[in-house]
């Protein structure tokens, strides 16, 4: 399914976060050898949140999957997958730690900390190295962001009120309807080499994953959103299989789009791609795709055992079809 050695394939950047782009990229990295990931840098739970709050770092664990999903299929690259997607079970401070967070955040330290440039980038590629990564993986921002979403009825008692809510768990969890995102703070500074590589691709892939979690926050870093907006690149929307509870319930595939434009207005996109058999209605979806500049590719991309998970094989052959057209 890969391009000839001699025919490295096009320039690919995948944006999200989480098990969404471990999704894409696993299906990618089959696809092309010249692929960048950019990840979402706004976590504040689990071994990832207790990092950032003790060390101050951005949070690693979105980017310790992108790591792990760019792992090769071989022993080598099998191996050192299941070894910084380990975590220690314990009744002590390791317990729920992942490995692959410590050994980025071990190499941060050693090359400088946050004071040093360059450091963050630096140790992501020194662990893509250790790993045989099949792709590049850099952070969205510079500095680690909380996320905050305008949510209608998180109060049950008041189903109609707006408020606020931060932070990345809080949102995903929060009841009542997301109608939107903002990062804290409002204009960080985008990665550089993240600009570059948007600026280089022939394509850039968003989702699938947590839609306001993970896939919009990049277009609310105004640098990033500006060149992913002006980039020369087309632009790929693969949508999720399903509602994502507590930030998507009752949302159709075309509600996906719409919020994508309503964050980014001047954001075109050329190709969608959903799943056959989980798109009730095509011709409303196909009429929200238009509606973006784009036309939408309808291909069997889920996993046989009924979970709403993309299947790698699948994903790549629909992306090969689309890159080759």
């Amino acid at each position: 399914m890969k391009p000839p050695a001699s025919e490295a394939g096009p320039k690919v950047v995948a944006l999200g976060g989480g098990h969404g782009l471990y999704a894409s990229l696993s299906a990618l990295r089959r696809v092309t050898d010249r692929l960048t990931a950019v990840v979402t840098v706004a976590d504040d739970g689990g071994s990832s949140g207790r990092l950032r709050r003790e060390l101050g770092v951005l949070p690693p664990g979105d980017l310790r999957m992108a790591l792990a999903a760019l792992c090769g299929d071989d022993e080598w690259g099998q191996t050192w997958r299941d070894v910084v997607q380990h975590r220690f079970r314990s009744q002590g401070d390791l317990q729920d730690h992942a490995v692959g967070n410590l050994l980025i955040v071990a190499l941060w330290e050693l090359l400088g900390g946050a004071a040093a440039p360059g450091s963050t980038v630096a140790g992501l590629d020194w662990v893509g190295r250790l790993l045989g990564a099949h792709g590049r993986v850099l952070p969205m921002a510079a500095v680690p962001l909380d996320i905050v979403a305008e949510v209608r009825g998180a109060d049950p008692s008041r189903p109609g009120e707006i408020t606020h809510v931060k932070g990345q768990v809080a949102c995903a969890k929060t009841p009542g309807s997301v109608l939107g995102v903002s990062l804290v703070p409002a204009d960080p500074p985008a990665c550089p080499e993240a600009l570059a590589a948007v600026d280089e691709a022939d394509w850039i892939v968003f989702g699938p994953g947590s839609w306001f979690t993970s896939v919009l926050p990049h277009l609310k870093v105004p640098a990033l959103a500006r060149a992913l907006t002006t980039a020369r690149a087309r632009r790929v929307v693969a949508l999720n299989l399903a509602p994502q509870p507590g930030e998507t319930d009752d949302f159709s595939p075309q509600t996906h789009l719409e919020v994508l434009q309503a964050h980014a207005p001047g954001l075109s996109v050329d190709v969608v791609i959903a799943d056959r058999g989980v798109v009730d209605d095509p011709a409303a979806l196909d009429k929200a795709v238009q509606d973006l500049g784009g036309r939408l590719v309808l291909a069997d991309v889920a996993a046989d055992d009924g979970s709403p998970r993309h299947e790698p094989a699948r994903l790549a052959q629909a992306f090969v079809q689309i890159f080759t057209e």
